[in-house]
């Protein structure tokens, strides 16, 4: 191809990407007011999918939408998570094939979103109302804009009538919030892969390679009560456990920032292995309960992993940080606290393979914005690692702004999301090549 059948090529892009930002505004609010809260063990992501499955029928793509248990070898794989339901649960793959000799790439994402919860919301969840140039909803950042960026940036390519040498392969899987990766693994199992993958998660405009690793605990404290009112010497109870438990938390943030390995695409974080409590429950609430002092206390405890820490040796410093709190102070833990994981461990993950895909989408995002674009990793968990550890594809992250991410009132920026979809455009262009 000439560098003039090129130019014409990217000049039509452009064109029929500009034509269609009002699209994309569409899509993201279509997605947004259509529910897919994950509930383990269950979800609802089926209308979401049977919309997004419509839309690809709809570019003249061959797609399906299939039952992730009717993929072979996905229960026995040791990535699998179990006590799952997937009752009207469904991933949804697609195909454009190329003309042949290009390189195929896989556009990826999560359908799912985390749960409205209790908190209030001053935008309705399901509502996608605009304001200025955010527009708010339940995933409407994590990631219903990057989904909504990648069906458009198909469309549009389509459109312009653009012939691809490579396949593009597009996917919408299910159960990817709460540490699920069963989605994500059944595609790859089914064989639904490509040279290369980008996942439109929230990046914030970053090309993120690598993701940090996750882990959830919970802590159940115990004590008895003799009430309000009792004789004798104070019994040790729930509440001088909790104050002297979220003290230890503190030491135990302060260990894992110390001690926790590097990595360089994490160097620029004030703290990339944060540990937080993300929950504290003890007792009923409200008049129908008696004032008294609770005997027990749940305290959910999370943190985070640097790329090259394992299960293993990340349980083993927590219980050593755990044994050394309660023993020293073994005068308030008459009764030895419950230790529970209620979400499988995530592992870090970083690509060692994608140089090339970095660079390439470097090339575009510098052409699309004038900008040459952060290279970080993005600090959280997802299913990236799938791709990465079991089956060695190259696969980053990149998707648009936004924030409020698993909150109340949470949003995406319109901008970053047509420009996400601009350089997807371009970069399928520029990645699978281009018949003149």
């Amino acid at each position: 191809m000439s560098s003039q059948e090129a130019s014409q090529i990217v000049e039509r892009v452009a064109q029929t990407v500009s034509t269609l930002a009002p699209r994309l505004v569409q899509t993201i609010k279509e997605l947004v007011q259509i529910p897919s809260e994950n509930t383990p063990p269950t979800g609802a992501e089926l209308g979401c999918q049977q919309y997004v499955h419509e839309r690809l029928v709809g570019l003249g793509l061959k797609a399906e939408m299939y039952d992730i248990h009717s993929v072979p070898g996905l229960t026995d794989h040791p990535a699998f998570r179990h006590s799952r339901d997937y009752t009207d649960r469904p991933n949804v793959a697609a195909v454009w094939p190329g003309t042949g000799g290009g390189r195929s790439l896989l556009l990826s994402g999560h359908i799912d979103t985390v749960p409205r919860g209790s908190a209030k919301w001053n935008y309705d969840p399901f509502g996608a109302t605009i304001e200025g140039n955010r527009l708010y909803g339940l995933g409407s950042n994590d990631m219903k804009g990057g989904i909504a960026a990648m069906l458009v940036a198909v469309e549009a390519l389509r459109e312009a009538g653009v012939r691809l040498r490579g396949d593009v392969l597009i996917e919408t899987i299910v159960d990817e919030e709460f540490g699920g990766v069963n989605g994500t693994l059944a595609g790859r199992l089914r064989g639904h892969n490509a040279d290369a993958a980008i996942i439109t998660e929230p990046s914030q405009l970053m090309l993120c390679p690598a993701q940090t690793g996750g882990r959830t605990a919970h802590i159940t404290l115990y004590a008895d009560s003799g009430g309000i009112l009792h004789e004798g010497d104070p019994l040790p109870n729930v509440n001088d456990q909790l104050h002297y438990l979220l003290g230890r938390i503190k030491d135990f943030a302060a260990q894992r920032k110390a001690n926790a390995p590097a990595h360089p695409l994490y160097a620029n974080g004030a703290d990339p292995t944060p540990v937080w409590v993300t929950k504290i429950h003890s007792g009923g609430w409200g008049m129908k309960e008696p004032i008294t002092l609770p005997t027990t206390c749940r305290v959910e405890v999370y943190w985070q992993t640097m790329p090259g820490e394992d299960k293993k040796a990340v349980e083993r410093e927590f219980f050593a940080w755990f044994e050394e709190t309660i023993t020293a102070r073994a005068d308030l833990f008459t009764v030895i606290p419950e230790i529970t994981f209620p979400i499988d461990f995530l592992p870090a993950s970083v690509s060692d393979e994608g140089n090339e895909v970095i660079a390439q989408l470097s090339d575009v995002f510098a052409q699309v914005t004038g900008e040459q674009p952060l290279v970080r990793g993005i600090g959280g968990p997802c299913d990236m690692f799938v791709f990465h550890q079991h089956f060695h594809t190259p696969a980053l992250l990149f998707g648009p702004r936004g924030g409020n991410t698993h909150n109340p009132d949470e949003w995406v920026d319109l901008d970053s999301a047509q420009t996400t979809m601009e350089t997807l455009a371009r970069f399928i262009c520029d990645w699978c090549g281009v018949e003149s």
